[in-house]
């Protein structure tokens, strides 16, 4: 049985590049192409593909938020980040969001035919330098967790909905906010209003007090 592709990328010459190099492997088939966010997750919809190749910066949704809607639509489908932005915050991100594999955008035919099978089976794929990467930002974190009290936990809090409570509470635009977390400044409103709602509480200005009060942020934070 072949494993089924969606490729998603917002320049028509690499979607068309990169179906052509997996056109040679006779267990993966390309069987929809997607130049958005938003065409991705209606495609995963109709296709229903076992994995989906996605290009990160892309106008509109983009492929991070993509994928957090392919994977609460239905969780088996496997995503793999293929992009020229290799860096830990987007690896970090991409890991948050459910993806099942990273790659950069100059691997080659072998390794990305590797990758479409490794997640098809169940498993992770990321290349040497992606999993450094992942290894340096635990490290950082564990480390950085030691100097820092202890959160309160508020029941009813996603984990997504305390990191828009840390960014909102550092003072960051909802526009900053978005552009840090990789999401629409639709989808940042949606969740500050979910927030408000849940704590009970009115404005931004009661939401830093709250974030302070719980040491979810703490006045010496840069």
């Amino acid at each position: 049985m072949k494993i089924t592709v969606l490729i998603v990328d917002d320049h028509t010459i690499l979607r068309e590049g990169m179906a052509s190099l997996l056109s040679g492997s006779e267990d993966i088939e390309v069987v929809g192409m997607a130049s958005s966010g938003e065409e991705a997750v209606n495609l995963v919809s109709d296709l229903n593909p076992a994995v989906v190749l996605m290009d990160i910066v892309m106008a509109g949704m983009n492929g991070l938020e993509a994928t957090r809607w392919i994977k609460e639509q239905n969780s088996d489908v496997k995503v793999i980040i293929i992009s020229s932005e290799v860096t830990r915050e987007y690896v970090t991100q991409g890991i948050k969001c459910g993806i099942d594999g990273y790659l950069p955008k100059d691997a080659n035919r072998e390794e990305v035919v590797q990758a479409i099978r490794t997640v098809a089976g169940g498993a992770k794929f990321f290349d040497d330098a992606i999993t450094r990467l992942i290894f340096e930002d635990y490290y950082s974190r564990e480390k950085d967790g030691r100097r820092r009290p202890t959160k309160s936990v508020t029941p009813g809090l996603t984990r997504r909905e305390y990191e828009i409570i840390e960014q909102v509470a550092s003072g960051k635009s909802n526009q900053e906010v978005a552009d840090a977390l990789f999401v629409s400044v639709k989808t940042v409103e949606t969740h500050k209003k979910n927030i408000l709602d849940k704590l009970g509480l009115k404005n931004s200005l009661q939401l830093v007090r709250y974030a302070i009060k719980n040491n979810i942020i703490s006045l010496d934070e840069e």
